[in-house]
């Protein structure tokens, strides 16, 4: 009934449970992404691992591991350039993007078919297997956990550097670890809806949630359910009209609970201040 009766099939559940994890951590992850103004971040990341992948390959590895090592070393590369400040962080961004995307590129023309490449740069959730999931539950419990046991210096470091630092912390350090986490988590989301629609589950739900909610845990809480429904629900339209690219779908979902969000925050902006005039009047 409604397309429901497609989730007793194996590959149906591994593809929901893959998206429920990675919408999760992508979720949560998102809303210090979003508060730190670090969107270009999450895109620069999607976008780099392309040269690990080609070389991962080409000289037969596994194509997750490579994308690990590009988005860790692109990461660490941001951090350093934009570490001491003489560099703006989105300056730094731009540099790393820019050459380590060229590189990918450069490489793909090597390897002689670009088709090698779809699954990765636009997501094939329906081909997600058990070492898949393995992997992207990996990445989902690291990042629960480091955010967990960080939380406070992360929160800190969001809001106000100077006061993080006078209070012992190094908003450096939470930086380059949000930096990583990112990479953690951009892989994890790559097999399922493709380096270039990754950015959205990061940036999207989080945007949403930022919309309504007042504390940075009330902002992870909706997040993480707007990303969960969002999985959830894309890939039962993917199931349902099989033409419809699971990612894109997804990403659709997604985007319509955050004008739906944006749209009643407006209206309710609106009809409040009508009803103060009238009480004033």
């Amino acid at each position: 009934m409604l397309g429901l009766e497609l989730f007793q099939e194996d590959f149906m559940r591994r593809a929901l449970l893959g998206i429920l994890l990675a919408s999760l951590n992508c979720a949560v992850l998102g809303v210090y992404v979003v508060t730190r103004r670090m969107a270009f971040v999450s895109t620069a990341l999607t976008h780099t691992i392309l040269p690990g992948v080609v070389f991962a390959f080409l000289q037969g590895f596994s194509l997750y591991w490579g994308a690990i090592v590009a988005a860790v070393l692109t990461a660490l590369g941001i951090g350093g350039i934009s570490g001491k400040r003489e560099l703006r962080e989105d300056t730094a961004i731009g540099v790393v993007f820019s050459f380590m995307f060229a590189l990918g590129v450069l490489m793909m023309s090597h390897s002689g078919s670009f088709r090698d490449f779809n699954e990765m740069l636009f997501g094939s959730a329906l081909g997600v297997s058990e070492r898949d999931l393995w992997l992207i539950g990996g990445v989902t419990g690291v990042v629960f956990v480091l955010l967990a046991l960080f939380h406070r210096g992360l929160k800190l470091s969001s809001y106000d550097e100077e006061y993080a630092l006078l209070c012992g912390m190094s908003p450096f350090a939470m930086r380059l670890l949000l930096l990583l986490l990112v990479a953690l988590s951009t892989v994890s989301c790559v097999r399922l809806v493709g380096a270039l629609l990754t950015t959205a589950l990061l940036v999207t739900p989080a945007a949403a949630a930022l919309l309504v909610t007042r504390t940075l845990r009330a902002a992870m809480t909706l997040s993480a359910l707007i990303g969960a429904a969002s999985g959830a629900g894309g890939l039962w339209l993917s199931a349902c009209f099989q033409r419809v690219p699971t990612g894109a779908a997804v990403v659709m979902v997604c985007s319509g609970f955050f004008f739906v969000i944006f749209a009643g925050r407006k209206l309710f902006v609106f009809f409040r201040r009508a009803t103060d005039g009238n009480a004033a009047a």
